[in-house]
């Protein structure tokens, strides 16, 4: 045979075999995709690194860290290793909708962790459910972001609940009975939780006296606070974030108002505490866990996030870390990267025993779980009662 048609049989046969490694390559992939689990799993996580919340992401990223290697060290998911792709959205619903578009685009995640804030979640959440990637938000309460749709879940308590558990506290174990609340009128959470306790305190016999709204980042929240002062309220809800809550309290103090605030886990940050320990003394809010949980469960997560991190876990890392480990499950039990199969497993999620409590999520894909009473004094939050749903 000449070598110059000797030269051309051989490279049909180069291309023959490159075709074969290619076929069987994508027959590999695709039974991966429909009936098992390739070698890393990609889970994207868009958090508020920076910006006003940016304590927010923080300790939710440490939460899913330490759940992740946790996991990857123990095998990870039927010995698949997960991979976190994080995206910082700054605490922009905008950005929020931006960064998740591309991380269920451009880095085919088969499933997102995040956010904090409900706002963010609403608009990230109608994104993946337009692309069908299930979404779990460990901490958003407002009760709009699941009802984005059936791709769509949460593993905390939702704000009917929460407005609910500060009413019945105000009104049955401080015997409380005349409100003010002040409003961050841009903020679904806050707005949220507004509603839900106003309609609860009523309902229990207590009387909202007046009503004031602030936008987040206002400097000076005194002419509200003086019109509260001369209404004669026995305390004052305040479900804001940690920044704006923390001066409006510090200047309440200025103003002579000595009632307390309640407020809901928005508060609950390092940050709150710049405005003064002093001035946070005898105030509360409802939380997702308490520190004080002698329970083991609980215990052993806060030592191994304290080796970790170096620091206590607040209940948005709690949260974030079962969050994490709810989704980790519900892949392992669907053994699959299907984003349907993924959300059927979720969607069974039933009786897991999580940090923040036993986890079962309802038909609306809800966490059904109590709320703990935290009491603020000297710079720490203190366990006061657990609140359960009626």
């Amino acid at each position: 045979m000449p070598l110059s048609r000797r030269l051309r049989f051989m490279w049909v046969w180069v291309a023959m075999l490159a075709l074969a490694w290619v076929s069987a390559c994508e027959r590999r992939e695709a039974v991966a995709v429909g009936d098992g689990l390739p070698p890393v799993l990609k889970i994207g996580v868009y958090m508020p690194m920076t910006g006003d919340t940016a304590t927010f992401g923080t300790s939710s990223m440490g939460g899913i860290r330490l759940a992740t290697e946790q996991r990857n060290a123990a095998g990870g998911i039927r010995g698949s290793r997960i991979e976190l792709i994080l995206e910082d959205d700054r605490g922009q619903p905008e950005e929020a909708k931006t960064v998740v578009t591309r991380l269920v685009t451009r880095d085919k995640v088969i499933a997102v962790l995040g956010e904090v804030g409900s706002a963010r979640s609403i608009v990230a959440a109608a994104v993946c459910q337009q692309k069908r990637v299930p979404m779990l938000t460990p901490s958003s309460t407002n009760e709009k972001v699941t009802r984005k749709g059936d791709y769509i879940f949460r593993v905390c308590f939702i704000d009917p609940f929460q407005g609910e558990a500060a009413a019945k506290f105000a009104a049955t174990v401080l015997n409380l009975t005349r409100a003010a609340i002040m409003t961050d009128v841009k903020n679904d959470y806050s707005v949220g939780l507004t509603k839900s306790f106003r309609e609860s305190f009523t309902r229990q016999g207590g009387t909202v006296v007046m009503e004031k709204n602030y936008q987040a980042g206002d400097a000076s929240f005194n002419a509200q606070l003086t019109s509260i002062r001369e209404a004669g309220v026995d305390f004052i809800y305040a479900p804001g974030y940690y920044g704006d809550v923390g001066q409006i309290i510090k200047q309440a103090r200025e103003l002579g108002i000595r009632v307390p605030f309640i407020g809901g886990d928005g508060w609950d940050s390092p940050d709150l505490w710049r405005g003064g320990k002093a001035a946070l003394d005898g105030c509360f809010i409802t939380n997702h866990y308490s520190v004080d949980n002698p329970d083991p469960r609980v215990q052993s997560f806060i030592a191994a996030y304290r080796e970790r991190h170096g620091d206590t876990p607040d209940a948005l890392a709690a949260l974030a870390y079962d969050g994490a480990q709810v989704l980790y499950d519900a892949i392992e039990r669907a053994n699959s990267v299907s984003g349907e199969k993924i959300r059927d497993a979720l969607a069974a999620t039933r009786d897991f025993p999580g940090v923040t409590g036993t986890i079962t999520l309802d038909a609306n894909r809800n966490a059904v779980k109590p709320a703990v009473i935290l009491e603020l004094r000297d710079g720490a939050y203190h366990y006061r009662t657990t609140i359960t749903p009626s």
